[in-house]
């Protein structure tokens, strides 16, 4: 018997409860000896098919599993498991449940040729359909994780986890150009991760934790009710009495008790400075985007609407805290194209079809802050502000001098009473303490 499939690490032990076993493997290419292969292959790995699909338990929290056997043809695709993964999904809808996907396959099945190709297809139908049942899908890459099942089931993951050092990539080891090199980061989960592929990467004993986290929180039986506001959060504790604004993270800490990141715009950048996910407060889940008072690149403003898209698709109510001194500006920005970047999240905010609750927690300046305001629901924090530009780079552009700064800045009237006064803002959030003596 092969040893255990990378999913036993991720399913509760004894919570697998299989479906789809009366589905045969085909041979629609007639190749020489398959049948045979197949034989050999469901003795190799003690199943029926390359892909087992279940109903499970991950951390106590239930969910559908389509997970891969590796000693089984390399985990490759064909017309069976292609038939096996639609299953999977319409389970999932049916009994509004998350789907987790762990693979470890080098691809589609070259024995069943362009039949075996297509199953890409029934795959992204699969996925598709989910998606507008609103139903989560989450992924683990295994090693490895290779060609139409990278490029179709794993790669489309709402959430995806990779173990370290995995190879995961498109193109299979033989594939690639003669001068490639196979050992390069591009070609494994850390490089994927890297370059905003992969959300987390963790090592075997840690999945079931992780996937735990992400299903709890995405489940349509736990996640609370989309049509709700996020609540406001309230000034972070640990800086009531502290001269120094906080920052994201501390905003978050206090307002959450949970919390699963995302990582990266899934075109090939990531922004450090901004943070996005989900977490849990007061029994609800709420999607976030936070800045983390640096300027905003291209690679985070796609981030940020790919959260919102997220966000919207899971009915799941949205907080973004809003800290910048504006939209990264070098050369290397434009040609990555920041203003199309900040466009797009405009109409993402302006059409998004859950609530979406914005705080200005430090600076705001230009629409690189602007671009992560609710356009119904905007707070400020005391000490935070929100302006067309910074009174000195206002006072370059008019071609003033330094003595005319405080002048100008009086007329930009960016403060929080001057911006809740004008409407632009619904309310100020104080520290406790500033509260309790407001409240004498």
């Amino acid at each position: 018997m092969a040893a255990d499939p990378l999913y036993a690490e991720i399913a509760d032990p004894g919570s697998l409860a299989r479906f789809g076993e009366e589905i045969e493997a085909a041979d629609p290419s007639d190749w020489p000896g398959y049948p045979d292969q197949i034989r050999r292959a469901q003795r190799a790995a003690g199943t029926r098919h390359a892909v087992t699909t279940a109903v499970v338990t991950v951390g106590g929290e239930p969910c559908v599993l389509a997970g891969f056997e590796f000693p089984f043809l390399g985990g490759s695709v064909g017309v069976a498991e292609g038939t096996r993964i639609a299953r999977a999904f319409s389970v999932a809808a049916a009994e509004r449940l998350p789907i987790v996907c762990v693979a470890a396959s080098g691809g589609s099945r070259m024995q069943e040729g362009t039949s075996a190709l297509l199953q890409m297809q029934t795959v992204a139908m699969a996925i598709a359909g989910a998606r507008r049942a609103g139903i989560p899908h989450i992924a683990v890459a295994g090693d490895p994780t290779t060609g139409g099942v990278w490029s179709s089931l794993i790669a489309a993951a709402d959430v995806l986890i990779s173990l370290p050092g995995a190879r995961v990539s498109f193109s299979g080891s033989r594939t690639r150009p003669p001068a490639a090199d196979s050992g390069s980061a591009e070609y494994l989960a850390d490089g994927k991760w890297a370059h905003g592929f992969v959300d987390l990467l963790a090592p075997a004993p840690g999945l079931r934790a992780e996937v735990a986290a992400a299903v709890r929180l995405l489940s349509p039986r736990t996640r609370g009710d989309g049509t709700r506001r996020a609540p406001l959060p309230a000034w972070p504790d640990a800086c009531d009495c502290g001269a120094r604004r906080p920052r994201a993270d501390r905003w978050l800490a206090g307002y959450f008790d949970s919390a699963v990141e995302i990582r990266g715009d899934r075109c090939g950048g990531v922004d450090t400075g901004l943070r996005c996910g989900f977490g849990g407060h007061e029994g609800i889940t709420v999607a976030y985007v936070a800045q983390a008072g640096q300027r905003t690149t291209p690679a985070g403003y796609r981030t940020a609407t790919r959260l919102l898209g997220l966000a919207s698709r899971l009915r799941l109510p949205v907080l973004t805290l809003i800290d910048t001194p504006g939209a990264a500006a070098a050369p290397a920005d434009e040609a990555a194209g920041v203003g199309p970047a900040i466009a797009d999240l405009f109409v993402a905010m302006a059409s998004s079809q859950v609530p979406v609750t914005s705080v200005v927690i430090g600076e705001g300046v230009s629409g690189g802050a602007l671009a992560l305001a609710s356009p119904d629901d905007l707070w400020i924090a005391e000490d935070g502000y929100l302006a067309v530009t910074t009174p000195e780079l206002a006072v370059s552009i008019l071609k003033l001098g330094a003595r005319d700064i405080p002048r100008v800045a009086a007329w930009l009237r960016f403060t929080p009473a001057e911006l809740m006064s004008r409407g632009i803002v619904r309310g100020i959030i104080r520290p406790r303490a500033a509260q309790a003596a407001d409240s004498r």
